[in-house]
């Protein structure tokens, strides 16, 4: 799972004021201003890395109608994300028009999925899908940008059940600009 997340564990609407103003958010794009060249590469190496794509239906539209089209400087986060699986978890979609897209109806098919063991399947954006992951116990690995802001309120991807969750970093980048770039695994014994 890659997030972009504030201090106080903010995850909505990262990368444009008008992404995600559910709930009165007004703080829309807060993200991009902690990119430097670090957190680009990182971004870059992670899109490299994944074996496919997994998105809520929401993000999944979003990047269905922008990044089909990207030519230039961003084609180099455009070509993992055209060119590899993507699936999306929707009951209501039947079938997903983004060139290589799959539907999956439920969290069982994506732990079925995930089970197939054919690669690093990531998450990008999709908060509900990510809280709905983290929440069965479906994440292996957490790749976080934590940046040095607090928003104060919006959507968060972390259960509040009470279940006790352990990992392990494996790797922390600090960036120029004041951000964490942390990569965690599962701890080993799963939910504590």
């Amino acid at each position: 799972m890659i997030k972009s997340v504030s201090l106080d564990g903010v995850v909505q609407a990262p990368g444009a004021p008008d992404e995600d103003p559910s709930g009165g958010f007004a703080h829309g794009g807060w993200h991009l201003r902690w990119f430097d060249d670090a957190s680009r590469q990182w971004v870059v190496d992670n899109l490299n890395a994944a074996a496919a794509f997994l998105f809520g239906r929401r993000t999944y539209d979003r990047f269905a109608a922008h990044w089909p089209h990207v030519t230039g400087p961003e084609q180099v986060v455009a070509d993992p994300l055209n060119n590899k699986p993507k699936y999306v978890v929707s009951s209501a979609l039947t079938a997903g028009e983004w060139t290589g897209s799959s539907v999956l109806p439920d969290l069982p098919a994506v732990a079925d999925l995930a089970r197939s063991g054919e690669g690093e399947l990531h998450v990008i954006g999709s908060a509900g899908l990510a809280a709905a992951l983290l929440a069965a116990d479906l994440v292996d690995e957490l790749r976080l940008m934590v940046d040095p802001v607090r928003l104060g309120g919006g959507k968060r991807i972390w259960p509040s059940d009470g279940t006790l969750q352990s990992y392990a970093l494996t790797r922390c980048t600090p960036t120029s600009t004041g951000s964490l770039l942390l990569h965690y695994e599962r701890a080993a014994g799963g939910q504590d």
